[in-house]
Protein backbone atom coordinates (compact mmCIF):
# COMPACT_ATOMS: atom_id res chain seq x y z
CA UNK A 1 0.00 0.00 0.00
CA UNK A 2 1.43 3.42 -0.90
CA UNK A 3 2.48 5.28 2.24
CA UNK A 4 3.44 8.83 3.18
CA UNK A 5 6.61 9.11 1.01
CA UNK A 6 4.91 7.64 -2.08
CA UNK A 7 1.72 9.65 -1.53
CA UNK A 8 3.71 12.86 -1.03
CA UNK A 9 5.38 12.43 -4.41
CA UNK A 10 2.04 11.55 -6.04
CA UNK A 11 0.56 14.77 -4.61
CA UNK A 12 3.42 16.91 -5.87
CA UNK A 13 3.03 15.60 -9.43
CA UNK A 14 -0.76 15.85 -9.36
CA UNK A 15 -0.53 19.46 -8.15
CA UNK A 16 1.96 20.32 -10.86
CA UNK A 17 -0.23 18.91 -13.62
CA UNK A 18 -3.78 19.76 -12.54
CA UNK A 19 -3.87 22.70 -10.11
CA UNK A 20 -5.98 25.43 -11.69
CA UNK A 21 -7.06 23.10 -14.50
CA UNK A 22 -10.69 22.28 -15.29
CA UNK A 23 -11.87 18.73 -14.64
CA UNK A 24 -13.63 18.03 -17.91
CA UNK A 25 -14.97 14.55 -17.25
CA UNK A 26 -14.97 11.67 -14.79
CA UNK A 27 -15.17 8.24 -16.40
CA UNK A 28 -16.01 5.19 -14.29
CA UNK A 29 -15.07 1.73 -15.53
CA UNK A 30 -15.77 -0.30 -12.40
CA UNK A 31 -19.17 -0.48 -10.68
CA UNK A 32 -17.39 -1.02 -7.37
CA UNK A 33 -14.98 1.92 -7.23
CA UNK A 34 -17.47 4.73 -6.46
CA UNK A 35 -18.54 4.40 -2.81
CA UNK A 36 -20.80 7.47 -2.56
CA UNK A 37 -24.10 8.39 -4.20
CA UNK A 38 -23.98 12.17 -3.82
CA UNK A 39 -22.74 14.33 -5.38
CA UNK A 40 -22.86 12.62 -8.76
CA UNK A 41 -19.66 12.58 -10.90
CA UNK A 42 -21.12 15.09 -13.35
CA UNK A 43 -21.48 17.60 -10.49
CA UNK A 44 -17.67 17.89 -10.28
CA UNK A 45 -17.20 18.20 -14.03
CA UNK A 46 -16.46 21.71 -15.24
CA UNK A 47 -14.89 22.79 -11.95
CA UNK A 48 -11.23 23.71 -11.59
CA UNK A 49 -8.83 21.96 -9.21
CA UNK A 50 -7.99 24.14 -6.21
CA UNK A 51 -5.34 21.76 -4.87
CA UNK A 52 -4.45 18.31 -3.60
CA UNK A 53 -3.94 17.06 -0.04
CA UNK A 54 -3.65 13.88 1.98
CA UNK A 55 -6.08 12.55 4.59
CA UNK A 56 -4.33 9.64 6.30
CA UNK A 57 -3.50 7.47 3.29
CA UNK A 58 -6.23 8.99 1.13
CA UNK A 59 -5.52 11.46 -1.67
CA UNK A 60 -7.92 14.39 -1.85
CA UNK A 61 -8.54 16.58 -4.89
CA UNK A 62 -10.31 19.81 -3.95
CA UNK A 63 -12.34 21.52 -6.67
CA UNK A 64 -14.11 24.86 -6.82
CA UNK A 65 -17.41 25.03 -4.98
CA UNK A 66 -16.27 22.95 -2.00
CA UNK A 67 -16.28 19.71 -3.98
CA UNK A 68 -13.83 16.89 -3.27
CA UNK A 69 -12.72 13.63 -4.88
CA UNK A 70 -11.19 11.26 -2.30
CA UNK A 71 -9.06 8.43 -3.66
CA UNK A 72 -8.02 5.51 -1.46
CA UNK A 73 -5.47 3.33 -3.25
CA UNK A 74 -5.49 0.58 -0.62
CA UNK A 75 -2.92 -2.14 -1.45
CA UNK A 76 -2.97 -2.40 -5.24
CA UNK A 77 -4.44 0.89 -6.43
CA UNK A 78 -2.23 3.16 -8.55
CA UNK A 79 -2.48 6.43 -10.45
CA UNK A 80 -1.07 7.20 -13.90
CA UNK A 81 -0.77 10.38 -15.93
CA UNK A 82 -1.54 9.68 -19.58
CA UNK A 83 -2.58 11.56 -22.71
CA UNK A 84 -5.98 13.23 -22.56
CA UNK A 85 -8.89 10.85 -23.12
CA UNK A 86 -6.78 7.68 -23.13
CA UNK A 87 -8.97 4.54 -22.88
CA UNK A 88 -9.26 3.04 -19.41
CA UNK A 89 -7.39 -0.29 -19.36
CA UNK A 90 -9.67 -3.32 -19.30
CA UNK A 91 -9.52 -5.49 -16.22
CA UNK A 92 -7.42 -3.28 -13.97
CA UNK A 93 -8.90 0.12 -14.86
CA UNK A 94 -11.25 1.71 -12.33
CA UNK A 95 -11.73 5.33 -13.39
CA UNK A 96 -10.28 8.28 -15.28
CA UNK A 97 -10.21 12.01 -14.58
CA UNK A 98 -9.91 13.97 -17.82
CA UNK A 99 -8.24 17.36 -18.19
CA UNK A 100 -7.34 19.31 -21.33
CA UNK A 101 -3.65 18.38 -21.08
CA UNK A 102 -3.95 14.80 -19.84
CA UNK A 103 -5.89 12.17 -17.92
CA UNK A 104 -5.37 10.63 -14.49
CA UNK A 105 -6.00 6.90 -14.70
CA UNK A 106 -6.98 5.06 -11.54
CA UNK A 107 -6.15 1.33 -11.67
CA UNK A 108 -6.01 -1.66 -9.34
CA UNK A 109 -4.25 -4.97 -9.94
CA UNK A 110 -6.36 -7.07 -7.56
CA UNK A 111 -9.52 -9.14 -7.77
CA UNK A 112 -10.59 -7.95 -4.32
CA UNK A 113 -11.37 -4.42 -5.55
CA UNK A 114 -10.53 -2.58 -2.35
CA UNK A 115 -9.46 0.72 -3.88
CA UNK A 116 -12.17 3.36 -3.75
CA UNK A 117 -13.35 6.76 -4.93
CA UNK A 118 -15.60 8.95 -2.77
CA UNK A 119 -17.11 12.19 -4.03
CA UNK A 120 -17.83 14.73 -1.31
CA UNK A 121 -19.85 17.94 -1.33
CA UNK A 122 -18.78 19.67 1.89
CA UNK A 123 -15.82 20.13 4.22
CA UNK A 124 -17.84 18.64 7.07
CA UNK A 125 -18.40 15.43 5.14
CA UNK A 126 -14.75 15.37 4.15
CA UNK A 127 -13.68 15.77 7.79
CA UNK A 128 -15.74 12.70 8.68
CA UNK A 129 -13.48 10.62 6.40
CA UNK A 130 -10.39 11.56 8.42
CA UNK A 131 -9.34 8.57 10.58
CA UNK A 132 -7.78 11.03 13.03
CA UNK A 133 -4.14 9.98 13.01
CA UNK A 134 -1.58 12.66 13.90
CA UNK A 135 0.75 13.92 11.19
CA UNK A 136 4.35 13.22 12.22
CA UNK A 137 5.63 16.50 10.75
CA UNK A 138 2.89 18.56 12.39
CA UNK A 139 3.55 17.53 16.01
CA UNK A 140 6.39 17.73 18.52
CA UNK A 141 7.90 14.97 20.66
CA UNK A 142 5.55 15.65 23.55
CA UNK A 143 2.45 15.16 21.41
CA UNK A 144 4.01 12.09 19.80
CA UNK A 145 4.76 10.54 23.19
CA UNK A 146 1.34 11.37 24.57
CA UNK A 147 -0.43 9.69 21.66
CA UNK A 148 1.75 6.56 21.86
CA UNK A 149 1.36 6.18 25.61
CA UNK A 150 -2.39 6.49 25.28
CA UNK A 151 -2.55 3.41 23.05
CA UNK A 152 -2.62 -0.20 24.17
CA UNK A 153 -0.73 -1.28 21.05
CA UNK A 154 2.61 -2.72 20.06
CA UNK A 155 4.90 -0.26 18.28
CA UNK A 156 4.24 -1.91 14.91
CA UNK A 157 0.49 -1.64 15.38
CA UNK A 158 0.62 1.91 16.74
CA UNK A 159 2.76 3.22 13.86
CA UNK A 160 0.54 1.65 11.21
CA UNK A 161 -2.85 2.47 12.77
CA UNK A 162 -4.24 5.46 10.86
CA UNK A 163 -6.25 6.42 13.94
CA UNK A 164 -2.95 6.94 15.79
CA UNK A 165 -0.52 8.33 13.19
CA UNK A 166 -1.26 9.28 9.59
CA UNK A 167 0.39 7.91 6.49
CA UNK A 168 2.75 5.26 7.91
CA UNK A 169 2.19 1.64 6.91
CA UNK A 170 3.76 -1.78 6.93
CA UNK A 171 6.86 -0.99 4.88
CA UNK A 172 8.10 2.25 6.42
CA UNK A 173 7.28 1.15 9.96
CA UNK A 174 9.83 -1.66 9.52
CA UNK A 175 12.45 0.84 8.40
CA UNK A 176 11.63 3.29 11.18
CA UNK A 177 11.85 0.66 13.92
CA UNK A 178 15.25 -0.54 12.68
CA UNK A 179 16.58 3.04 12.75
CA UNK A 180 15.19 3.45 16.26
CA UNK A 181 16.63 0.10 17.40
CA UNK A 182 13.26 -1.01 18.81
CA UNK A 183 11.32 -4.26 18.65
CA UNK A 184 8.16 -4.11 16.53
CA UNK A 185 6.25 -5.85 19.31
CA UNK A 186 7.40 -3.75 22.24
CA UNK A 187 4.34 -2.22 23.98
CA UNK A 188 4.08 1.42 22.94
CA UNK A 189 3.12 2.58 26.42
CA UNK A 190 6.27 1.04 27.93
CA UNK A 191 8.82 3.19 26.05
CA UNK A 192 11.25 5.19 28.10
CA UNK A 193 11.77 8.88 27.35
CA UNK A 194 14.99 8.06 25.51
CA UNK A 195 13.31 5.36 23.41
CA UNK A 196 10.41 7.69 22.65
CA UNK A 197 12.81 10.37 21.48
CA UNK A 198 14.71 7.88 19.29
CA UNK A 199 11.48 6.68 17.72
CA UNK A 200 10.21 10.18 17.00
CA UNK A 201 13.51 11.16 15.39
CA UNK A 202 13.60 7.92 13.40
CA UNK A 203 10.08 8.56 12.06
CA UNK A 204 10.96 12.01 10.79
CA UNK A 205 14.40 11.05 9.49
CA UNK A 206 13.29 7.91 7.68
CA UNK A 207 10.21 9.46 6.06
CA UNK A 208 12.15 12.57 4.99
CA UNK A 209 14.92 10.47 3.44
CA UNK A 210 12.42 8.39 1.49
CA UNK A 211 10.47 11.37 0.21
CA UNK A 212 13.72 12.87 -1.07
CA UNK A 213 14.83 9.55 -2.56
CA UNK A 214 11.53 9.01 -4.40
CA UNK A 215 11.51 12.59 -5.66
CA UNK A 216 14.97 12.07 -7.11
CA UNK A 217 13.98 8.78 -8.73
CA UNK A 218 10.95 10.31 -10.46
CA UNK A 219 12.42 13.64 -11.43
CA UNK A 220 9.91 15.29 -13.78
CA UNK A 221 8.29 11.95 -14.69
CA UNK A 222 5.00 11.00 -13.07
CA UNK A 223 5.59 8.16 -10.54
CA UNK A 224 5.32 4.78 -12.26
CA UNK A 225 7.07 2.34 -9.92
CA UNK A 226 5.09 2.83 -6.71
CA UNK A 227 5.83 -0.21 -4.57
CA UNK A 228 6.26 -1.26 -0.94
CA UNK A 229 9.57 -2.92 -1.78
CA UNK A 230 12.67 -0.97 -2.74
CA UNK A 231 16.20 -2.27 -3.18
CA UNK A 232 17.48 0.50 -0.89
CA UNK A 233 15.32 -0.59 2.04
CA UNK A 234 17.20 -1.94 5.03
CA UNK A 235 14.85 -4.63 6.37
CA UNK A 236 11.44 -4.48 4.71
CA UNK A 237 11.20 -7.31 2.20
CA UNK A 238 14.76 -8.38 3.03
CA UNK A 239 14.08 -11.66 4.85
CA UNK A 240 17.31 -13.64 5.41
CA UNK A 241 19.41 -10.92 3.78
CA UNK A 242 22.09 -9.25 5.93
CA UNK A 243 21.09 -6.27 8.02
CA UNK A 244 23.00 -3.24 6.65
CA UNK A 245 23.75 -2.13 10.21
CA UNK A 246 25.17 -5.30 11.78
CA UNK A 247 25.16 -8.03 9.11
CA UNK A 248 22.81 -10.39 10.95
CA UNK A 249 20.10 -12.05 8.81
CA UNK A 250 16.85 -10.11 8.68
CA UNK A 251 13.96 -11.94 10.34
CA UNK A 252 10.29 -12.02 9.40
CA UNK A 253 6.95 -12.58 11.07
CA UNK A 254 3.95 -13.13 8.80
CA UNK A 255 0.44 -12.46 10.01
CA UNK A 256 -2.78 -12.12 8.01
CA UNK A 257 -1.80 -10.23 4.82
CA UNK A 258 1.07 -8.35 6.45
CA UNK A 259 4.54 -9.12 7.61
CA UNK A 260 7.00 -7.56 10.00
CA UNK A 261 10.68 -7.52 9.10
CA UNK A 262 13.30 -6.82 11.77
CA UNK A 263 16.89 -7.38 12.81
CA UNK A 264 17.12 -9.47 15.98
CA UNK A 265 20.58 -8.17 16.84
CA UNK A 266 19.72 -4.49 16.39
CA UNK A 267 16.17 -4.51 17.70
CA UNK A 268 15.49 -7.37 20.12
CA UNK A 269 18.84 -8.11 21.77
CA UNK A 270 19.32 -11.21 19.63
CA UNK A 271 15.96 -12.74 20.59
CA UNK A 272 13.88 -14.21 17.75
CA UNK A 273 10.25 -13.21 17.88
CA UNK A 274 7.79 -16.09 17.60
CA UNK A 275 5.85 -16.48 14.40
CA UNK A 276 2.37 -17.52 15.58
CA UNK A 277 1.87 -20.26 13.00
CA UNK A 278 5.40 -21.68 12.83
CA UNK A 279 6.10 -21.48 16.54
CA UNK A 280 2.89 -23.38 17.24
CA UNK A 281 3.95 -26.03 14.72
CA UNK A 282 7.56 -26.38 15.87
CA UNK A 283 6.87 -25.87 19.60
CA UNK A 284 10.11 -26.62 21.51
CA UNK A 285 12.08 -26.72 18.27
CA UNK A 286 11.34 -23.04 17.57
CA UNK A 287 14.70 -21.16 17.70
CA UNK A 288 14.82 -18.57 20.47
CA UNK A 289 17.98 -16.63 19.58
CA UNK A 290 20.11 -15.83 16.53
CA UNK A 291 22.72 -18.35 17.67
CA UNK A 292 20.14 -21.14 17.35
CA UNK A 293 19.97 -20.52 13.60
CA UNK A 294 23.65 -21.17 13.06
Amino acid sequence: MPELPDLTVYLEHLERRTRGEKLERIRLASPFVLRTVSPRPETLEGHRVVGWSRLGKQLVAELEGELFAVIHLMISGRLWWERAGVPIPKGRGLAAFDFAEGSILFTEVSKKKRASLKLVGSRETLAALDPGGLEIFAIDKLAFAARLRAENHTLKRALTDQHVFAGIGNAYSDEILLHAGLSPFKPAASLSDDEMSRLFDACRRCLTQWVERLREKCGETFPKKVTAFHAEMAVHGKYRQPCPVCGAPVQRIVYAENESNYCARCQTGGRLLADRALSRLLKDNWPKRLEDLE
